[in-house]
């Protein structure tokens, strides 16, 4: 039988870790629905959030991956056997599948625009960056060409297994992230006006949050940490039993917020500096930020370094959609990675298909009044993933044995043991009732 995968260092399982939680969450989403949601008040609640809720949420998939070493859907049958919580493993999974059938297309615009971008077309030529992004996203032909490479990036990746695939991915990748990152910080904030942007995105104003920019900000701390769908269950099934848990969650938490900030940095100055809106909605990256490029010296260069940087995020995230789908195949068909992989991969293209028409041929086809590219969109991010959230909180603390649970909070390191309690307080008295409160809050919003 194949032996199962496992991370050769602690960096490589975090920077895998934080390569899943950076992606659309942190780069694409995060500075759009700040920009909608008063800037820097938001930005302060999304960070309150992530370290009260999203950081607990990932410490609980960590501990339920490593304890059993096995991928999500086989974790839960490990810790509760004959039983549904199952369920939260298979959730997971078809969670992920839907997350992938509009993930890739996406991905495959971020794809397209950024083959045009080194071919120096994205911003230089006479089509206003609106148009472009209309003919970019309404051509079916040029929608499917990038779901497809985006798609077999992804394949060629996940095939190559766990520490030749993911793990190597990642390593160079995500220190090329934020080096990229930097880089468009540095040059952001040296434009004229740019402390404008500053101030909007850090300087908190709460007289512009609302009730529902509230939710918004608990929900990106759950959608930027990739956690709700036990992806994090099966990356950790492959970590050691000497790394610590709470040490790892707090890096990649760390790393998402800081990313989180540096995209700020990067769009919000550059927005300002331009004389631009940030309400600009999920078109910020794709059509305001090829404007401000437009207007500085070197603007193609420094445009393409953003496309690449959040190419290479989306990418790292995918990575762990597609890692729980072949995990759990591969848990019922042993030795058959990379044919599983591959008809993974062909599924996924042919679901994506939908999706990826919804802004030309299935315009007019609409479910509650939604695309089918933002009926998913909605279903996933709003419905499966904060139930899968409170699905796993109440089995950490009813479900599992606690003796479990604290030897993996305390194994690899000498953390004190008020972590645990104050650990341990929040899954129960704070994150379910939080969680089902958004569920709650969305339901009513949905009729």
């Amino acid at each position: 039988m194949q032996q199962k995968g496992q991370w050769s260092t602690k960096l490589g399982f975090i920077l895998a870790s934080a390569g899943a939680a950076i992606g659309l969450g942190a780069i694409w989403k995060m500075p759009y629905v700040t920009g909608q949601n008063g800037g820097g008040a938001f930005f302060l609640l999304f960070v309150i959030f992530t370290l009260l809720i999203g950081l607990p949420m990932l410490i609980s998939e960590f501990i339920i991956g490593r304890s059993t070493q096995k991928e999500a859907i086989s974790a839960y049958k490990k810790l509760a056997p004959k039983s549904l919580w199952v369920w939260i493993g298979k959730l997971g999974v078809v969670g992920c599948f839907l997350l992938l059938s509009f993930y890739s297309v996406v991905g495959g615009w971020i794809l397209v625009y950024t083959l045009k971008a080194l071919a120096g077309n994205a911003i230089v030529s006479n089509i206003p960056p609106d148009v472009m992004f209309g003919q970019t996203v309404g051509s079916a032909s040029m929608t499917m060409l990038g779901i497809a490479l985006f798609t077999l990036l992804n394949v060629i990746v996940i095939a190559l297994g766990v520490q030749n695939g993911i793990e190597k991915a990642n390593k160079y990748m995500m220190p090329l992230l934020f080096v990229f990152f930097i880089i468009l910080v540095v040059r952001s904030l040296t434009l004229d006006g740019s402390m404008e942007g500053v101030k909007f995105f850090l300087q908190p104003d709460f007289s512009k949050i609302t009730g529902e920019g509230v939710l918004y900000a608990l929900g990106q701390s759950f959608f930027a940490l990739a956690v709700g769908f036990s992806c994090m269950v099966t990356y950790s099934s492959y970590l050691k039993k000497e790394e610590s848990l709470p040490y790892s969650a707090g890096s990649v938490v760390i790393m998402n917020i800081f990313v989180s900030l540096l995209a700020g940095l990067a769009i919000f100055p550059a927005v300002f500096a331009a004389g631009l809106e940030p309400t600009s909605g999920p078109g910020l990256l794709f059509i305001v930020l090829p404007t401000v490029f437009g207007h500085l010296p070197f603007g193609e260069v420094f445009f393409a370094i953003f496309l690449l940087l959040f190419l290479f995020a989306t990418l790292t995230s995918s990575f762990s959609l597609y890692e729980i789908i072949v995990a759990a195949v591969e848990a019922k068909i042993p030795n058959a990675r990379r044919k599983i992989t591959i008809c993974l991969g062909v599924i996924v293209l042919l679901a994506s298909i939908p999706a990826a028409l919804s802004s030309s041929t299935l315009s007019d086809v609409t479910i509650f009044d939604k695309t089918i590219f933002d009926a998913t969109d909605y279903l996933v991010s709003n419905i499966m993933l904060p139930l899968g959230n409170l699905l796993i909180a109440i089995f950490i603390v009813h479900k599992v044995d606690q003796k479990i649970v604290s030897t993996e909070f305390f194994s690899g390191s000498h953390i004190s043991p008020i972590y645990y309690r104050v650990w341990r307080t929040l899954m129960v008295y704070v994150v379910p009732v939080v969680i089902a409160i958004v569920l709650i809050y969305t339901s009513y919003l949905s009729q």
